[in-house]
């Protein structure tokens, strides 16, 4: 109890001093758009007094939405600005006092026909917008995002790349929290991939990279947030599209979908529903050396593995306008994955005795059905027209896996005349999580220059987790109690934030906050009667220091603490079967790991960015193989390491060479540095590492729209593993027909093969060499028809995010 009252008094502290500061000031709002009456984001807002001059301004957000406090007592002018529009300025208007408030309602630019066509090509490309706190990419009309996945899109994301089990990660950096729309995705690993693989890239609007987060959001997360938003509806009546696909890449994929929109009076409500099969594949060859008394022993591995997913996935969402200032609103997105995974190995065990040398062929197949249901309730409120703002969500989640494994094992010695042997195994793995959570978000305008957030939240997650395994022989199947599990996982957090921001005079300011977390776990190994609790209480300050030099240079220091809690699989002990000689095993005792994160950033006229960081993370997780050198068998779990140390430099310069031609342009030059003490010693593992990536966007003749991205990977460490450099290039083709509402896409991708995964390790003179191949290269074809009865409106933003999900991968 105790904990909790500290929890809240940070709430209380911060609303007390509230009452200190001045009235709220006036405010001058409104909505820039097109003429076509669609927000027209990022353009400059700028208050000019009667001689012409600037007094203050700002830019608008992605849907054209600005808020500007009132200046001094006088007479001004609103004068907007944006590439692509004719300068607007509006009628003079008299401010009145500090209190002044005025909405300008819809401004509407008209597009610059002398700059026109060199606009055009901004759509061909995730053009990059640099604000203080984040960088916005957006992917919506850009050639490579059709026939696209999510997944893919975020491969091509600034200072993003993936490692070698599919993870992603953030300039080098591992732990970023993936949302959607503002809300956590709730997965991790694999099932994150399939979720971000099976939802399509034209449904995206575009990505928001917050490197560094401020108290309001949640703590989890040491490199950082990648939020996705998905496109907002825009037309009132009815809209929508249908889209069909092909991908082969040696296997078929077949991709379909369609969206309806519908807006009538104070409802809006949309529908979309994915359906796709896709197949993939790896080839895999691994090479271990184990070292005994007796001498060297061996492994040779050859392994090619086949998935086939069928994976539909429905997102409902609809919002009710109670008045103009407040909205309720419903969401649920639902999902549904079924796999069939064969993964077939051919093994040679090379022994010091000859005579015990083996050949071993395995084959190992499961059969997955994945569910998950993300349901939202949420609330919006503008309490005033000062900014008054407050905001609260419910949420429910259900996750439910199920998976059947099937191993079968040959086994034939190689020098010498021995029967075949034959062992069959098979394992039933179910998995459900229950996630429920709450959360208020509170913003309030305290003057002219300050302006406080507000928020608290709680969750609570069940997690329960059996696997049972199973010997056949020729009497039957028999209880393996060895391998058994049953693992049942409760935990519930408790967090509360508080973050001022304010002018410090005309070329600082300031954002700092302070974010507590309550966290209490259980966690009850049903098979082997042993529970692990846990309870502590953990605070995360945040200071941003922003610096305006001049109207084209910003420099920004930045602070924060983070957390990274385990996966929720990661903690149980059990041991699961990966083939005859590799085994995978939970760990009970990991503990969470934390993360202290300082960043200098510069930007240069709103384009050009350069970011250094610095990040120190103690009881990093992270997977360590031991090795069993008597039997041969590696065994993977995730461990503590001691340290891990993360210097990056990341450069973001796009480049127009001609109106036709834009090359957008980011690197990331890193040094990496692992410490673990094992065995009464300490292995240090560290790397200077290297990524760019360039995007070339051509506008061709014929109306046809290319894209090419470049991107090369040097060498890298993660824990123990070392990864050596690879590079790969793709390729997209789009046009339109019919006034732009039939729209025809070609891919290729990895064109020249070269996306090809090295990883490596070596402890105590035992060695692990793995090379696989995903199957990225690839052709895909996709058509998408849209349609619209109706004309275009301003849709609302919703601001709600769930943490736990990420954590629940399977």
């Amino acid at each position: 109890m105790k904990k909790m009252y500290y929890l809240f008094v940070l709430l209380l502290l911060a609303a007390t001093s509230a009452k200190s500061y001045a009235q709220p000031a006036g405010m001058l709002t409104g909505t820039v758009t097109d003429e076509k009456n669609a927000g027209v984001g990022f353009v400059n807002v700028a208050v000019v007094n009667t001689a012409g001059s600037v007094v203050t301004g700002a830019i608008a957000d992605l849907e054209g939405s600005f808020q500007i406090i009132s200046p001094a007592q006088g007479t001004y002018s609103l004068k907007i600005t944006g590439l692509g529009y004719q300068t607007l300025q509006t009628q003079p208007f008299e401010v009145t006092g500090s209190n002044f408030t005025k909405d300008f309602g819809r401004l509407q630019l008209k597009a610059d026909v002398k700059t026109l066509k060199e606009v055009t090509v901004q759509a061909m490309r995730p053009t990059i917008t640099t604000e203080p706190d984040k960088m916005v990419v957006s992917v919506e009309g850009t050639a490579l995002a059709s026939g696209s996945t999510a997944y893919e899109v975020l491969e091509k994301a600034p200072g993003v790349w993936i490692d070698q089990d599919g993870n992603i990660r953030l300039n080098g950096k591992d732990g970023v929290q993936i949302m959607i729309d503002g809300k956590k995705t709730y997965l991790s690993g694999k099932e994150l991939q399939n979720l971000l693989q099976g939802m399509a890239a034209e449904n995206l609007k575009d990505l928001e990279i917050i490197t560094n987060p401020s108290a309001r959001y949640e703590a989890e997360g040491s490199s950082g947030i990648i939020n996705i938003n998905l496109k907002k509806n825009q037309v009132v009546g009815m809209s929508g599209s249908v889209y069909g696909g092909y991908q082969y890449n040696r296997l078929s994929t077949y991709t379909s979908g369609a969206e309806l929109n519908h807006k009538n009076g104070k409802w809006n409500t949309s529908a979309s529903l994915d359906l796709a099969r896709r197949m993939r594949f790896r080839d895999m060859q691994m090479n271990r050396v184990f070292v005994n008394e007796d001498g060297n022993s061996s492994i040779d591995q050859d392994g090619y593995e086949e998935i086939k997913h069928f994976a539909p996935a429905l997102r409902l969402s609809s919002d009710y306008d109670l008045n103009k200032q407040h909205s309720v609103g419903v969401m649920a997105n639902l999902q549904y994955n079924a796999s069939e995974n064969r993964f077939s190995t051919d093994s040679y065990l090379r022994r010091p005795n000859t005579a015990d040398n083996q050949y071993i062929r395995s084959v190992n197949d499961a059969d997955s059905e994945f569910q998950n249901g993300n349901f939202n309730l949420h609330y919006v409120g503008k309490l005033d027209t000062l900014g008054t703002n407050l905001s609260a969500d419910l949420d429910y989640v259900k996750i439910s896996d199920r998976t059947d494994f099937e191993f079968l094992n040959l086994r034939t010695s190689i020098n010498a005349d021995a029967p075949t042997l034959t062992e069959l195994l098979t394992s039933h793995n179910p998995t459900a999580y229950d996630i429920y959570s709450a959360k208020v978000d509170f913003t309030k305008v305290l003057s002219k220059v300050s302006k406080l957030e507000l928020g608290a939240k709680a969750s609570h997650v069940v997690s329960d987790n059996e696997l049972k395994f199973y010997e056949v022989t020729e009497t039957g199947k028999q209880l393996d109690d060895k391998r058994s599990s049953h693992f049942i996982y409760n935990e519930n957090i408790y967090a509360a934030y508080a973050n001022l921001s304010t002018k410090l005079g005309t070329t600082w300011s300031l954002t700092a906050g302070l974010r507590a977390e309550q966290t209490n776990t259980r966690g009850n190994s049903i098979s082997k009667n042993k529970i692990t609790d846990r309870d502590y209480l953990d605070l995360f300050p945040s200071v941003f220091l922003q610096q305006q030099v001049n109207e084209n240079y910003q420099i920004g220091y930045k602070y924060s603490r983070r957390i990274n809690r385990p996966y929720y699989e990661h903690l149980n002990p059990f041991i699961f079967y990966i083939d005859k000689y590799t085994t995978a095993q939970g760990n009970p005792y990991l503990k969470p790991s934390y993360t202290n994160a300082f960043e200098l950033t510069q930007t240069l006229k709103k384009s050009y960015n350069l970011v250094l960081g610095y990040n120190l993370t103690t009881d990093f997780i992270a997977e360590v193989p031991f090795y069993n050198s008597k039997e041969n068998i590696t065994v993977f779990m995730q461990s503590n390491v001691d340290k891990y140390t993360n210097l990056t430099a990341n450069l973001v310069a796009p480049v127009r060479i001609s109106g036709k031609w834009e090359m957008n342009n980011n690197a990331t030059l890193a040094y990496q540095r692992f410490s673990l003490n094992l065995n009464e010693s300490t292995v240090l593992n560290d790397q200077i590492f290297f990524t760019v990536q360039s995007n070339q966007n051509i506008q061709l003749p014929k109306d046809i729209r290319m894209e090419v991205s470049a991107s090369y990977q040097g060498p890298a460490v993660y824990g123990l593993y070392t990864l050596k450099s690879m590079w790969g290039v793709d390729a997209g083709f789009k046009r339109s027909f019919l006034n732009d509402k039939l729209t025809l896409s070609m891919n290729v991708t990895d064109i020249f093969k070269t996306r090809v995964m090295k990883i490596n390790t070596s402890l105590d003179g035992n060695t692990n060499a793995i090379d696989q191949y995903h199957g990225a290269q690839s052709v895909r074809l996709n058509l998408r028809y849209r349609f619209n009865k109706g004309k275009e409106f301003e849709a609302k933003k919703r601001n709600n995010s769930l943490d736990e999900l990420n954590r629940t991968g399977n």
